[in-house]
């Protein structure tokens, strides 16, 4: 990342059916300095989705009506949400079988509680930093594209002036004023008026 280039600020889902969860949850991510975002079942995750730019989710996998792999399905069914990385934290089951589920429903990391602080801080970060170098590149290329489009319209300007220049017909601009704020060498030549002189 350029020393230059600030990072963006990154928004973090916290999806938990049990507000103590979260709050030990917001507890361990805090010293990031990322903005926690709070759901409390499913259905809240899906309306924080729509209404955030997440850089991650972390999310439990068992919470009533809609579970969290069942809020993963949704979720990486959209197009707006679908690269967002997930992490799940569960205490259910161990087993290879459920994790490999994890995964098939778009995690990118299976944690089980009680999880270590520290190794939870260390993945959140890694995923952020991802996330803000993306960000950081999409606001590199949205400059170029702007440079670009200045760089075409001053070669349209500088043609349209040339095209101009060559007629053999006197070429003047005025605002709605009258006063004049263009034109050709063939107009100079019969006036004498010097736009440019005047504006100097």
């Amino acid at each position: 990342m350029s020393a230059a280039a600030t990072p963006p600020p990154a928004s973090i889902l916290l999806v938990d059916d049990y507000p103590a969860n979260i709050l030990a949850l917001e507890a361990i991510l805090q010293p990031l300095g990322h903005r926690l975002v709070r759901a409390s079942s499913g259905q809240e995750a899906l309306k924080a989705v729509l209404q955030h730019e997440l850089a991650l989710i972390i999310m439990d996998v068992q919470m009533p009506e809609l579970d969290g792999f069942q809020t993963a399905t949704l979720i990486k069914m959209r197009d707006r949400s679908r690269h967002i990385p997930i992490i799940f934290l569960t205490a259910l089951s161990k087993d290879a079988a459920h994790v490999f589920q994890g995964y098939a429903h778009g995690a990118v990391d299976y944690l089980m509680k009680p999880y270590d602080a520290q190794i939870l801080r260390s993945k959140v970060s890694v995923f952020v930093e991802l996330w803000q170098r993306g960000e950081l590149l999409k606001q590199r290329e949205a400059t170029l594209r702007e440079l670009e489009r200045e760089r075409l319209q001053r070669q349209s300007a500088a043609r349209y002036r040339a095209l101009i220049e060559a007629m053999p017909q006197a070429v003047v601009a005025m605002r709605a004023s009258g006063e004049i704020y263009y034109c050709n060498s063939v107009w100079q030549g019969y006036t004498g008026c010097d736009v440019q002189a005047t504006h100097a």
